[in-house]
């Protein structure tokens, strides 16, 4: 025998019944075997039942209404198969009998825990017979079971108790005739008179599990919505994943701390019997699912799940009679046991001056009255504190059978609480280690469980290897940041940076299992002789998961290099615009190898140094926004020597200062050609999405022509010192009109075909927006078909070794994030 059990969602539909149809067929055809389907009621049908039995116990006639929702729930079924008249006849028979007893609900404003079950009954009862008629119609015998003739029980209604004995006889006489399939309701039996009872809400996992151990059942199937138990809620932590295997233990702490795929009582009989429990996917049939055993997992995970239990009451009793005095515990739980109270955790400090209960909010007053009344002489008299009862509050557990042989598991759950600013209320764990429960503010409980779980069920540390060339004035400065927020980077953002290799023009050094960046200067100059074919040959050869190659160069030659990285799944991450602002083609073809390998090339850094300009820009088009202009001034050095710049100060003088604090390329003809600048634009209108080339933006040269026409930065700088009368005029005439000089990149595009784009020296007016940019500071602003009237505008430091520094690094993040 095998038992399917399948849940509300599973028969939500007619497609959802198309689908449960045929895993009962594929599952009675793979084990040969009879097959015994338990089903829910159909999906809303119990919710709806009992807002009716409310309205109509309030004498609200909306009652009437919700009858009719229910019938329309079913009517889709009963036309989409053929029904035979007398199963009309049974179901319209069954409405007509709701109506009637819910009509007397109505005439006297009351409905007892009886009625309740006997009302309640009929989601089962109609889904039940629906099934049953609609696998009859796919050419295999189906036979109806009434669970109410074969499950007696107690008259507790609503949480009847079944007898076993009894009820375990009558299902072994049924089975015996069953020859294919039979289908049962769940959820509903009866007591010794005939009176329907109910298991209890969620009792159709307990009735399959009856019918399971009953027959000695090969194995359970529970179906449902979810492809197994999962290592957390996927509803709060995303990455959760399925459990392949649990044991009897595992899942049933589990399901008592909110894992909802499991009803907790209704596993005990086939764990009782030793039968195996699947859980599995009703729309995801070919998902793996969870087994659950007596032995569990053979892979032996020491941390198998993460649960949670929302709407806590902590009750807190204390005082100097809780110390050394016999029989208070007792006198307390007696108390709660007396008001019907369920204890779900307890924890005492050693002084035992203390006691702490965990109880379910919603009994959490009844709870303090109970044992104000019972601790009524010790309360008067001091020997006991007033009672404090704190709410709004949850219990996380985790759980795992092999967490007794491992040690430091509670130290890293509580590391990992604390550090996220997570208080622990209370703390609980039993002699078996097999749960570690602690009670933390509902408010806290998204945050614990993602943080948690990821200290847990998520790579510790994910590794990236870093090759970086150029280690000068910014490629000094990254190696600081990499050395200084090592601890940072591992411990908020779970990223190891090894640097494995650096080099310079002169040296390279290899490491691959990472160097000492603190000495890196050192550990260089004791390297070989630097060669870029060989170091990108190198990093290649060692094959390292994760790696990314830094350039933080201006070189032409390093840049050329990119596609070989790339073709060979290592990130590029760089500084040096050459690259993004060669022909058009190159750059397609490098975003496109990007793609290709789903590696990243990233070059944030292109443009304002440490700004998210790229980024945002990517951000927009991604969005599916539409960049229609970018007016920006672009270089951090040349706003630097303008803003710095008077006719008291000799300009080749500033523009010294300028190379001096990293604010210029290497070559600063690079910057005052403007080359520099056409290059940013241009690359802001590439990531826009259009497709410009160098040559189709216009240049205002100010520079005169003999600083142009210079061979090498030394003589660049003399002609600039010969020039002097030039700059000076330039100054002054901005000054007569009251403006100031600032070089400025413009890009306007009707379409993707038609646009224009510009680099120039300007005179600003104080209305403009470029007027108060002081020192190196870019500003670009950004007009697009949602930012029409007013731009979206970036403003800060876009040059100097340590924002350009900190860009890298923000580049590195971000690949690291990508890389697996």
């Amino acid at each position: 025998m095998v038992v399917l059990k399948f849940g509300g969602s599973s028969i939500a539909d007619v497609q959802a019944l198309q689908k449960l149809g045929s895993i009962v067929l594929e599952k009675y055809n793979s084990y040969n075997n009879p097959i015994i389907t338990v089903v829910s009621a159909v999906g809303g049908t119990t919710d709806l039942i009992e807002k009716a039995i409310d309205q109509a116990e309030q004498k609200n006639k909306s009652y009437l209404t919700v009858i009719q929702k229910i019938k329309d729930l079913h009517q889709p079924f009963l036309e989409f198969m053929p029904i035979e008249a007398d199963l009309k006849q049974d179901i319209d028979q069954d409405f007509e009998d709701l109506e009637t007893i819910l009509g007397g609900v109505f005439l006297i404003g009351e409905a007892s825990l009886r009625t309740r079950d006997k009302v309640l009954g009929y989601g089962e009862l109609l889904s039940s017979k629906l099934l049953n008629a609609y696998l009859n119609s796919l050419d295999v015998v189906s036979t109806y079971m009434d669970s109410r003739a074969l499950l007696t029980t107690d008259s507790n209604f609503s949480q009847a108790k079944v007898d076993l004995q009894t009820s375990y006889a009558q299902i072994e006489s049924f089975a015996a005739q069953i020859n294919q399939i039979a289908v049962a309701p769940g959820f509903i039996a009866r007591d010794e008179n005939g009176i329907p009872t109910t298991l209890g809400r969620g009792g159709s996992d307990f009735t399959a599990a009856l019918y399971a151990a009953a027959t000695k059942s090969e194995i359970l199937f529970i179906y449902t919505d979810v492809s197994g138990m999962y290592t957390s809620d996927p509803r709060i932590v995303k990455q959760a994943r399925p459990l392949d295997e649990l044991s009897y233990q595992e899942a049933l702490e589990l399901s008592h701390f909110g894992a909802k795929v499991l009803h907790p009582p209704s596993v005990q009989p086939v764990f009782s019997a030793g039968i195996p429990l699947y859980i599995k996917n009703t729309f995801q049939p070919e998902d793996k699912g969870t087994l659950i055993t007596r032995e569990g997992s053979t892979k032996a995970n020491v941390v198998s799940g993460l649960s949670h239990m929302h709407d806590i009451a902590l009750l807190t009793i204390e005082g100097p009679s809780m110390v050394g005095t016999k029989g208070t515990s007792k006198r307390i739980f007696e108390a709660l046991a007396l008001a019907e109270i369920n204890i779900i955790l307890i924890t005492q400090a050693s002084s035992e001056h203390s006691l702490c209960i965990g109880i379910s909010q919603h009994n959490g007053e009844l709870a303090k009255k109970a044992l104000e009344e019972a601790l009524d002489y010790e309360l008067e008299t001091q020997k006991i504190y007033p009672l404090r009862i704190e709410t709004e509050l949850s219990i996380i557990a985790l759980v795992g059978d092999n967490m007794r042989s491992h040690q430091g598991l509670s130290g890293k759950l509580f590391s990992t609480l604390g550090s996220n600013n997570v208080n622990v209320k209370a703390i609980a764990q039993g002699a078996s280690e097999r749960n570690i429960s602690v009670v933390i503010s509902k408010r806290d409980v998204t945050k614990a469980l993602n943080a948690v779980h990821e200290r847990f069920f998520e790579k510790q540390l994910k590794l990236i290897n870093l090759f970086i060339t150029g280690v000068g004035t910014v490629g000094s400065k990254l190696l600081n940041i990499l050395s200084q927020q090592k601890d940072y980077f591992e411990e908020e953002l779970r990223l190891q940076l090894r640097v494995c290799a650096i080099s310079n023009s002169r040296k390279m050094y290899f490491d691959p299992n990472g160097l000492n960046i603190s000495n890196w200067a050192e550990l260089l100059e004791q390297g070989e002789s630097a060669d870029m074919h060989f170091f990108q040959s190198k990093v290649q050869d060692l094959n390292l998961r994760n790696s990314v190659f830094v350039d933080n160069t201006a070189s032409e030659h390093i840049a050329s290099c990119y596609e070989a990285y790339l073709d060979k799944s290592i990130a590029v991450v760089t500084c040096n615009k050459i690259a993004s602002s060669a022909k058009y083609e190159r750059y397609a073809n490098l975003k496109a190898l990007s793609k290709k390998y789903q590696t990243p090339f990233l070059f944030e850094t292109n443009v304002g140094a440490g700004l998210p300009i790229i980024d945002t820009i990517k951000q927009l088009v991604d969005s599916g926004d539409q960049i229609r202009s970018v007016k920006a001034v672009l270089s951090g050095s040349l706003n630097f020597i303008f803003d710095s710049f008077n006719d008291e100060v000799k300009f080749v003088d500033i523009v010294k200062q300028a190379m001096q604090g990293g604010y210029t390329e290497p070559d600063p003809r690079i910057d005052l050609s403007g080359t520099d600048v056409k290059r940013k634009i241009l690359i802001l209108a590439r990531e826009s999405g259009y497709e410009l080339e160098m040559q189709d933006i216009a240049s205002l040269e100010f520079l005169p022509e003999t600083c142009r026409n210079t061979k090498d930065v030394d003589s660049f700088l003399k002609e600039l010192n010969k020039n002097q009368e030039h700059f000076t005029k330039l100054f002054l005439d901005a000054q007569k009109e009251k403006a100031k000089l600032k070089f400025a990149a413009s890009f306007v595009a009707e379409n993707k075909n038609s646009f224009k784009a510009s680099v120039g020296l300007e005179k600003v007016d104080m209305n403009h927006d470029f007027y108060h940019l002081s020192g190196s500071d870019n500003i670009i602003l950004i007009y697009t078909d949602r930012y029409r009237e007013n731009p979206l505008v970036i403003k800060g430091a876009g040059a100097g070794a340590d924002v350009t520094a900190s860009g890298i690094v923000g580049d590195i993040i971000r690949s690291g994030n990508h890389l697996e």
